[in-house]
């Protein structure tokens, strides 16, 4: 390392420490057994089996989900960011800014914020009553695995807006025109010029929300009414189980799936680009 990384040195130590400590501990303590609640150094796959057999369903489940999320998402984020760059001229910066401003506020507060809109008593059920399309509450709208997506892609969205739109803001609008000029059609024009330059941000905007997605706990137990999804089994395993090693043998599974599962699309995706 010559002195011209020196600098970096910091960030490094800070890296290592935070993330990857802690890191390492759990996956060697994910191969460690439980007795009497206690911790026992081991090396056994017991809990990755345990995990596979016991919790598949729930695995595919969460991935489902998580895909789901992560399309929707990446989709109405792709729109928007499109709409903003090219199609509404100078609201530009006004609808960028209302996108953003949506970070602001806690997870939790937007949460119940769904779970007021989509309750029995909320703002959709008396709208739809209001309308006369239904003659009581649909109690289908909360508590369940739609409400879970409604609400983890409401929060997700403006995080994936950022990276797509900053793709689509490097592309030169006299490119398109261009293409335009030599006869290419509005699909070809988004296929062979707009999608290649911003793959990068419709990559990264899909991991954040299907990463997000299949690690969360919090939202599937607040509106998705204990949904089947691995966040919440890995959550009571460190808590009410006091089970560290099946969690954490839980934990790193999904991880290694989520992972495949993106560079799987991924790989996809850049061969669906290629002309």
């Amino acid at each position: 390392m010559g002195r011209k990384h020196w600098p970096l040195l910091p960030a490094g130590f800070l890296y290592a420490g935070v993330f990857v400590a802690p890191l390492l501990f759990f996956f060697v303590i994910s191969f460690w057994s439980v007795k009497s609640r206690i911790l026992r150094p081991d090396f056994t796959f017991k809990n990755y089996v345990a995990t596979w057999v016991q919790y598949w369903d729930s695995m595919a489940n969460t991935m489902a989900v998580a895909l789901m999320i992560a399309a929707v998402t990446t989709l109405l984020a792709f729109g928007f960011a499109y709409a903003v760059r090219f199609k509404v001229g100078k609201l530009e910066g006004p609808l960028l800014f209302l996108a953003l401003i949506t970070l602001f506020g806690g997870y939790l507060v937007k949460i119940y914020a769904w779970k007021s809109i989509l309750g029995r008593d909320g703002i959709l059920n008396q709208a739809l009553m209001e309308l006369g399309l239904v003659d009581q509450p649909v109690d289908a709208l909360l508590y369940n695995t739609n409400a879970v997506i409604i609400t983890l892609t409401y929060f997700l969205l403006p995080f994936a807006i950022l990276p797509i739109y900053g793709n689509l803001r490097a592309i030169n609008p006299a490119t398109i025109e261009a293409a335009r000029d030599l006869g290419a059609r509005r699909w070809a024009v988004m296929r062979d010029v707009i999608l290649p330059q911003c793959e990068k941000g419709i990559v990264i905007a899909f991991t954040l929300a299907f990463l997000i997605s299949a690690g969360d706990y919090v939202t599937p137990r607040f509106v998705g009414g204990g949904a089947a999804m691995m966040g919440h089994f890995i959550e009571l395993q460190f808590s009410l189980g006091f089970n560290w090693p099946q969690g954490s043998a839980m934990s790193f599974s999904a991880m290694l799936l989520s992972l495949a599962i993106v560079l799987v699309l991924r790989a996809g995706f850049r061969r669906s680009l290629r002309p």
